[in-house]
């Protein structure tokens, strides 16, 4: 038999589906914890997740996924991820995350990524991006850039939340 994996990276958790490849039937599906996932708030309008926090997760979902419907990983043909947005996830050279991720419900950087459409114009972004970039991941990049420069410096990639995983 082959099987399927697929995640959600969510802000509230993390669930899975072990599906089975030729019918696409769904034979099992866990969450990783049975609270909610927590969100740090440092400040009013900021909210942060761990990376580390979403791969732990992570296995703990296809653990449960293991107990409920047992399963070689040899027969997983193909692992989906589906992922919170505009999430912001820096890591250094040796690929160690450098800060908490800055998630999507994070406003902190919503003045600079407005600042950013009024100078690329309306005739650019609603076309270009279907939307303001307000709160999208390069306004939260540049906030780091201006607020915390040093931190900013050892960045050498940024990824999204549902590709921060050490299997990415």
């Amino acid at each position: 038999m082959a099987f399927l994996l697929g995640y959600d990276i969510g802000s509230s958790s993390i669930k899975a589906a072990l599906l089975d490849v030729e019918s696409g039937r769904c034979l099992a599906s866990a969450t990783g914890s049975d609270e909610e996932l927590r969100i740090r708030v440092p400040r009013p309008g900021f909210a942060e997740q761990d990376p580390e926090m979403w791969w732990e997760e992570v296995i703990k979902a296809t653990r449960r996924l293991q107990q409920q419907h047992p399963f070689d990983a040899s027969a997983v043909k193909g692992i989906g991820i589906a992922y919170q947005m505009h999430g912001l996830v820096c890591v250094d050279d040796q690929l160690q995350v450098l800060r908490p991720s800055i998630i999507w419900c994070d406003s902190r950087a919503v003045k600079i990524g407005d600042e950013a459409a009024q100078s690329l114009g309306d005739a650019y972004t609603l076309p270009h991006l279907l939307n303001s970039p307000g709160n999208f991941t390069a306004s939260k990049l540049r906030w780091v850039q201006l607020n915390e420069p040093a931190l900013y410096a050892k960045i050498r990639h940024i990824m999204l939340p549902g590709i921060s995983s050490p299997c990415a």
